[in-house]
């Protein structure tokens, strides 16, 4: 099975975009297509067929490829003619005067008036084709969806600017025959203010569409164009192009990290706030990795290229974003659906309306009018942006949160969030054993305490010593390792054994420091004796970490009515010690990793709608069976997980935000379709002139600019959704 995304031309709207959704599923050899208007993308899983032959298919619907979609850059802003607009709104405004002045009194322009038909009529024709013209592409491609029996918002367009100017062509020639009453029967100042009104409604959704579009290229800063490439000890800057994967990089203060790679040598603190939303600088030293686009605060590094292009962590989570946003909810779903009904719909209700107000009486003007009005008023613009805009807006949120989304039902789902199991390590806790508490029994600093221990442990290859950093190298001589027990070395020429509580029998020393081995013993440590020429001159106790403010937003989840489980593979004693630190009260330990989809799953058929917090490796059975899986991530594995979520900031405060922006974007989401609804209830029955007895009545032109509303409320309130503050 392959799968590409690739770019769209010629979609105008959710009609569009559905109908080439459904004529895709149906070819042989696509296994599932999903098309997305705002970004004008499609993605697209298939098998036993090529890449042209895809391309074929969308020409074969009526649009056009251009080309496989390639990241960030490909992201393309509509080109929007300001000028050509704005002039042709002058334009606008000058038909109407010379058209319609008459109507409020308003002094003649002369020889081009109403007592010159001809003129007049001639110049209404003249700004008409002007107009044509400026509308050729909607003519075009409402003319082509109908071929390909894919009507679209384009075709309503199409008909009612054709026939509001046959009918209106008609009068002209009669005007031009010497008949001049027929300058009343003119429509061509309606045809000219529909086809504007169309391209500024279209122009508004485009700049709405272009900022959703920028908010996804903000979501990561551009690498740099040029690298340091160090060779033999030497400095040489290349192109980004021109790096290769194990090149041996060099990153100076002030200067931007160029691709993902470890550190050999140096020592700096980085920016990572566009991956992680952390402000807080990093510190990368031999070991660490480092992510492209990352800035170097001070300091010098010289780091080794690991990803490098598509590889890369950028690359990926652009990725990843882009397909979040082209994967549907079934709300959006049912909106596409509803979309592709609703054209084909409203051609049948104008052609009815022309039909059945003929057979009772009303002249063909009135009834054409009717007929027109209903084409124009009816566009689905406003239920096709009624979904996408929001799902857009809210990945852009969720990512500036450290929140990166696999899939938009992610954002569907998240809102009925009532249980959230966490794994204890590597998520309650850093999964990483740092030092716990010093008890110093020697002359020596705390420092200098710690630096014996670390040039010791340095020497050892028990997973304990990575909890120790050495600040200042030491001759160690005669290291041994005493198996089950500690290690042994010589330093400074004194002796000095490090080890669990069975070095003092073996080395029969007293153990004089009871209570701050218990103490250690009560906090979950594993413990270290420090002993040098056989006296305890320290107790060290080293454990895995609980991350910082975990307490307070296990506190904030409780008063959210959210459920919070400790799923763990630890002993039942470490578990109950960590969860009661952080205030957890539900624990089940001794649960190995294939074991924690069966607890997740049992909790699901109770009801439950549960996030599982896990590692995305270890935990991936679990995390597959939650309603939603987060798993924490180090910034450099996007592509490996398997969750519906990461983390990239490993801050659980953000999951609650998920659940926020979930709620609100669901809100906002039945807002934009109840507008959409009520729009078309409300403007349909008024176009069709069922209300002209009491005085009601539209005509095109007005019909036009009250579909600009209906778009213009749905764009509005699907950014102001982007504006709101927590």
């Amino acid at each position: 099975m392959k799968k590409i995304i690739l770019k769209i031309d010629g979609m105008t709207c959710s009609a569009c975009s559905s109908g080439l959704e459904k004529y895709l599923n149906k070819q042989d050899g696509v296994k599932s297509a999903n098309v997305n208007l705002v970004l004008s993308i499609a993605t697209v899983e298939y098998e036993n067929i090529d890449k042209k032959d895809l391309e074929f298919y969308i020409k074969e619907a009526g649009f056009e490829s251009l080309g496989e979609f390639k990241g960030i850059n490909d992201i393309q802003t509509t080109k929007l003619d300001k000028t050509k607009l704005i002039s042709l709104g002058i334009f606008i405004v000058f038909i109407m005067y010379v058209s319609m002045g008459h109507m409020f009194g308003l002094p003649d322009i002369p020889f081009i008036n109403h007592d010159y038909p001809v003129i007049l009529a001639s110049i209404l024709l003249f700004s008409t084709l002007i107009f044509l013209c400026y509308g050729y592409d909607i003519l075009k491609s409402g003319l082509k969806n109908l071929l390909h029996k894919m009507p679209n918002m384009d075709t309503l367009v199409m008909f009612s600017v054709l026939f509001s100017f046959l009918y209106s062509f008609y009068g002209y020639i009669n005007i031009i025959l010497g008949e001049s009453e027929y300058l009343g029967n003119l429509y061509f100042e309606s045809t000219c203010m529909v086809i504007y009104f169309v391209k500024l409604g279209r122009f508004i959704e485009d700049l709405s569409k272009d900022k959703t579009k920028d908010a996804i290229r903000k979501l990561v800063t551009i690498t740099p164009q040029n690298a340091i490439l160090s060779i033999d000890g030497k400095e040489k800057k290349v192109s980004i192009d021109e790096v290769k994967k194990e090149d041996l990089l060099i990153c100076k203060s002030g200067d931007k990290i160029a691709v993902d790679g470890i550190v050999e040598n140096g020592k700096t603190y980085v920016d990572e706030s566009f991956i992680t939303g952390e402000s807080v600088p990093v510190l990368k030293e031999k070991g660490s990795s480092v992510i492209a686009g990352s800035i170097s605060y001070d300091g010098y590094i010289e780091y080794r290229a690991k990803k490098i292009g598509k590889e890369s962590t950028i690359s990926e989570i652009v990725k990843l974003v882009v397909e979040a946003t082209n994967t549907k909810s079934k709300i959006q779903k049912l909106a596409d659906r509803i979309s592709g009904y609703f054209v084909p719909i409203i051609l049948i209700v104008a052609f009815l309306t022309f039909v059945v107000q003929m057979l009772y009486g009303l002249s063909f003007e009135k009834s054409l009018i009717h007929m027109v009005t209903v084409l124009v008023v009816a566009c689905p613009c406003a239920l096709g942006l009624a979904v996408p805009l929001v799902v857009v807006v809210s990945n852009g949120l969720c990512a500036k949160k450290g929140l990166f989304l696999r899939n938009s039902e992610v954002l569907e789902k998240a809102k009925n969030i009532d249980t959230i199991v966490f794994d204890k390590t590597g998520t309650l806790t850093f999964g990483k054993l740092d030092i716990f508490k010093v008890f110093n029994y020697s002359k020596y600093k705390d420092n200098n305490l710690l630096n014996i221990v670390s040039n010791l442990e340095n020497n050892s290859s028990h997973p304990i010593r990575t909890a120790f950093k050495i600040n200042n190298k030491l001759e160690v001589d005669d290291f041994k390792t005493l198996n089950g027990i500690g290690i042994y070395g010589r330093l400074n020429g004194k002796e000095y054994y490090l080890g669990n509580d069975k070095i003092l029998s073996k080395l029969k020393i007293k153990d004089i420091n009871k209570k701050d081995y218990d103490y250690l013993v009560k906090n979950g440590c594993s413990i270290i004796y420090i002993i040098e020429d056989d006296v305890v001159i320290g107790l060290i106790g080293v454990r895995d970490i609980i991350r910082k403010d975990i307490k307070d937003i296990i506190y904030k989840f409780n008063k959210n009515n959210i459920e919070i489980v400790m799923l763990t593979g630890d002993n039942e004693t470490t578990a109950e010690l960590i969860a009661n630190e952080v205030g957890i009260t539900k624990v089940i330990a001794n649960v190995l990793p294939q074991a924690k989809a069966k607890h997740i799953k049992k909790l699901i058929d109770n009801g439950k709608k549960v996030i599982m917090v896990g590692d995305g490796i270890n935990d991936a059975p679990a995390l597959i069976s939650s309603t939603i899986g987060i798993s924490v991530n180090d910034g450099m594995d996007v592509a490996m997980d398997s969750a519906d979520v990461i983390l990239m900031n490993n801050d659980m405060r953000n999951i609650l935000d998920l659940i926020t922006i979930s709620k609100r974007s669901y809100n906002v989401i039945k807002q934009n379709l109840f507008w959409a609804f009520f729009y078309n209830i409300c403007m349909i029955p008024i176009a069709m002139g069922l209300f002209s007895n009491i005085g009601i009545n539209m005509t095109p032109m007005f019909g036009s600019i009250a579909m600009i509303f209906s778009s213009l409320t749905v764009v509005l309130n699907s950014l102001r959704f982007g504006r709101v503050k927590k």
